[in-house]
């Protein structure tokens, strides 16, 4: 029997919240160690605002732990997400993983599958897919990875908060993808099955152009992670139990 692929997005992982990274390092050596390869689809930290990250003792040691999963022969892709969207290539290196684009149409067990992070779906929040076409710009990255570190962790801190207020005077739907973008990317690229995270709404949804599912998000060390087999797909706990 082949060995399962794993997909997991929002984790989120940062010093503050440390059960969820004690749950990240089991997982790696737990569940993944069975697989054949694992998908990371986006806000694997809370923040990435270039690869210079890397000196900084946590972010080198959850990348650590990602290359040790990848010396035992297990493939390891990552999209990024809207909180981690400046992996380079030294990122890339560090971790021993392949950096995908996002949507990216992939193969698994003899079926072509649309993956994604999920923020480019919510098209219903205006304001924000106004500022993800400026933040995702070359020239806008290729400027705010020159400047000092210490002030783009600055300018984060101040789009946190100001995203956080920001949400909270946000309908829930429009936090939420947009059933007709879905169905125009999953017929765009002709699959029956799209899988994404960001919306921190993990379930199945059967559509009329197929299956969409979501992926679980990670806090406090509780989370989950997409299964995919030759069987079917499935959704699990941290510990294995079902979602």
């Amino acid at each position: 029997m082949s060995a399962p692929i794993l997909f997991i997005s929002d984790l989120h992982l940062s010093p503050a919240d440390p059960a969820t990274t004690a749950a990240f390092h089991a997982f790696l050596q737990g569940p993944a160690r069975n697989a054949s390869a694992l998908y990371i689809l986006g806000d694997l930290f809370e923040f990435w605002i270039g690869d210079d990250g890397l000196d900084e003792a946590f972010n080198a040691e959850i990348v650590a732990a990602i290359a040790q999963l990848a010396e035992q022969k297990i493939a390891v892709f990552f999209l990024a997400g809207n909180r981690d969207f400046l992996p380079g290539q030294r990122f890339a290196d560090a971790a021993r993983l392949t950096i995908l684009n996002d949507p990216s149409l992939v193969q698994l067990f003899g079926q072509n599958v649309l993956i994604a992070h999920g923020d480019a779906l919510c098209t219903d929040d205006l304001a924000y897919q106004r500022f993800r076409l400026i933040v995702r710009h070359p020239w806008v990255q290729s400027l705010f990875l020159a400047l000092p570190r210490r002030w783009r962790l600055a300018q984060v801190e101040k789009l946190r908060a100001r995203s956080k207020e920001s949400n909270q005077m946000k309908r829930s739907d429009v936090m939420d993808v947009n059933t007709a973008a879905v169905a125009s990317l999953m017929q765009q690229h002709h699959v029956q099955t799209l899988i994404h995270g960001h919306t921190h709404r993990p379930a199945q949804h059967m559509l009329p152009q197929g299956q969409r599912w979501v992926l679980p998000d990670w806090y406090q060390g509780k989370g989950g992670y997409l299964c995919v087999q030759a069987s079917g797909i499935s959704m699990h706990q941290l510990d294995g139990r079902a979602f």
